[in-house]
């Protein structure tokens, strides 16, 4: 398995897989901020945004490949704001389903993490489905659960759940006076 940061070029030849990586998920009923019914134009427009923010340097996209076939992805979108040039926020860790179990999630976390150190991104964040497999991963990847939110996004088939919030720190800007 290769992993590997995809510049906006790239994004656009590996499109159509990408987009099968997401409605794999969502097939799946993992809550990404799509809905069941999932259709092409909403696919590409999806992707097309990723693409811009990838052009813009304001989103990280890595993909897992083996044999030349997309079998997971990750992003990192950067924080903008003056105040929180040290954060990223993971978001849409997808691996196919057929995939799973397999140590693809976790080595898509790890160069996640290498890449936010690489951007000087001390701290990482993510929202997941309260009580997912996604859960365990991020536990055992060390990082720290700080709560729920109650109803806080829907399923693709419109069932209301709770979001689980995660952080890790991976380095901190204080300084011990």
């Amino acid at each position: 398995m290769i992993i590997r940061r995809l510049d906006a070029r790239a994004i656009g030849k590996v499109r159509t897989q990408l987009a099968t990586l997401l409605l794999d998920a969502v097939a799946d009923g993992h809550s990404l901020g799509f809905l069941a019914g999932l259709d092409d134009v909403q696919l590409e427009t999806y992707w097309c945004g990723v693409e811009r923010e990838v052009a813009r340097g304001t989103r990280v996209l890595l993909a897992a490949e083996r044999t030349g076939v997309l079998v997971g992805s990750v992003q990192l979108d950067l924080c903008q704001k003056p105040n929180g040039s040290n954060r990223a926020e993971l978001q849409k860790m997808l691996v196919h389903c057929t995939m799973r179990r397999r140590g693809i999630g976790s080595a898509l976390l790890e160069a996640a993490e290498i890449e936010a150190l690489s951007l000087r991104r001390g701290l990482l964040f993510l929202e997941t489905e309260a009580g997912a497999t996604a859960e365990q991963l991020v536990g055992k990847a060390g990082y720290v659960r700080v709560g729920e939110l109650p109803e806080y996004c829907s399923t693709p088939n419109g069932h209301w759940r709770a979001a689980a919030i995660w952080y890790k720190t991976l380095f901190s800007r204080v300084r011990p006076c």
